[in-house]
């Protein structure tokens, strides 16, 4: 015992205890310079009384020690709790770069409910749309870095504009905090009637025969719906020309009405007038075919390596903690577990996906790989 005893008071005689809590300032000056780190239990080496040491008693520095090992331990018990970053500590922004009443509104505000159930905080959508998603996604670079201040992020949109806009006020994959997938949807090849192509094959025969007769409607230059066009058109070495369209809605319109032949749009939106025979649907975009139409193969399947998706992620702040990444990811992958979640999003269309964040992370610097070489070669700019 006198040894331990001994052991320990040689420790105690050579440290001092300092908690720092998160964001404070209030430590000694002699401790200031060692208070680099928040959430930290911090020993300094401070002999508070060496000099007196030797005349002390064995009694007196064994209850001295007694109590020091008492508080050392306390504190030691105590670091989890307070260590911990306390979040939310209010209201959390869920931004989204469209307009309301889209797809990602749908399922931004579908997990905004789960996660207002989860964290114990509102979560409130902001739609903020515009400049291509530049403008949501620099909100949310530039925000406050605790987790409070959220992008529903369509990846492939911002893949494609950190090449094709030179002067980006923020990095994508420096500004952003990695949090989850959580969502992807395919689009569809659809064509008019009057299009003597029933099959992918069939229309890669037509074009490679009338370079340039064929045209494809798109939501819009530099949208994933256009670039997949491009992507289409490499990859089957065809020549059909882009007719860019503001929005999905009137790109299908034209389409229907015969004045465009071709489109890639999103699946879920033509499902119904395949089925009538208003359009043919020539292939989806996903890597695997669509429960929403088992029967329409994949544009894999003709071309092997073709994919385009829509994938949505929830992104934060670069510098958010760990501890509040990491909550929200389980958070969000219990929310997509939800069975009446599920199937509303899935009868929207979407088929729902989670990772860590780090396989977040992978996926992004892959996307933008992939969409660089598309954006210069198709030599497509900002409208």
């Amino acid at each position: 015992m006198a040894q331990t005893e001994e052991q320990a008071t040689g420790l105690a005689s050579r440290f001092s205890l300092l908690f720092i809590h998160e964001g404070s300032n209030a430590c000694f000056p002699y401790l200031h310079e060692h208070a680099t780190c928040p959430n930290q239990l911090v020993f300094i080496h401070q002999p508070p009384y060496a000099k007196k040491e030797k005349a002390m008693n064995l009694k007196h520095r064994s209850k001295h020690t007694l109590g020091l090992l008492v508080l050392l331990t306390w504190c030691a018990m105590a670091l989890p709790a307070w260590g911990q970053t306390l979040y939310p500590e209010r209201s959390v922004r869920l931004v989204i770069p469209f307009p309301p009443g889209g797809p990602s509104d749908v399922l931004g505000r579908a997990l905004g409910q789960k996660l207002t159930a989860s964290l114990g905080k509102p979560v409130i959508v902001e739609n903020k749309p515009g400049a291509g998603t530049n403008l949501a996604a620099d909100l949310v670079a530039k925000a406050a870095p605790d987790g409070h201040t959220l992008l529903l992020m369509m990846v492939g949109t911002q893949a494609i504009n950190e090449t094709m806009y030179p002067k980006l006020s923020y990095d994508t994959v420096k500004d952003f905090a990695p949090v989850s997938l959580v969502a992807a949807s395919s689009l569809a090849l659809v064509a008019h009637p009057s299009v003597p192509a029933k099959t992918l094959p069939d229309l890669i025969k037509l074009a490679k025969a009338n370079p340039g007769k064929y045209n494809y409607a798109s939501s819009g230059s530099g949208t994933p719906l256009h670039l997949g066009g491009e992507l289409l058109k490499k990859a089957a070495d065809i020549q059909i020309v882009h007719v860019p369209y503001k929005g999905a809605a009137p790109a299908l319109q034209d389409v229907l009405g015969g004045q465009v032949q071709l489109a890639m749009v999103g699946t879920p939106s033509v499902l119904n007038h395949v089925k009538a025979g208003r359009l043919t649907a020539l292939g989806v975009t996903s890597p695997q075919r669509t429960n929403l139409a088992p029967d329409v193969p994949t544009v894999a399947e003709t071309l092997p390596g073709y994919e385009v998706e829509l994938v949505y992620a929830v992104v934060a702040t670069a510098g958010t903690p760990s501890a509040v990444i990491d909550r929200l990811n389980a958070d969000l992958a219990n929310a997509l577990k939800d069975p009446e979640l599920r199937e509303r999003l899935l009868a929207s269309g979407f088929e729902l996906r989670t990772s860590t964040p780090q396989q977040l992370g992978q996926y992004i610097r892959s996307e933008i790989a992939k969409w660089s070489v598309v954006v210069k070669e198709s030599g497509v700019k900002p409208e």
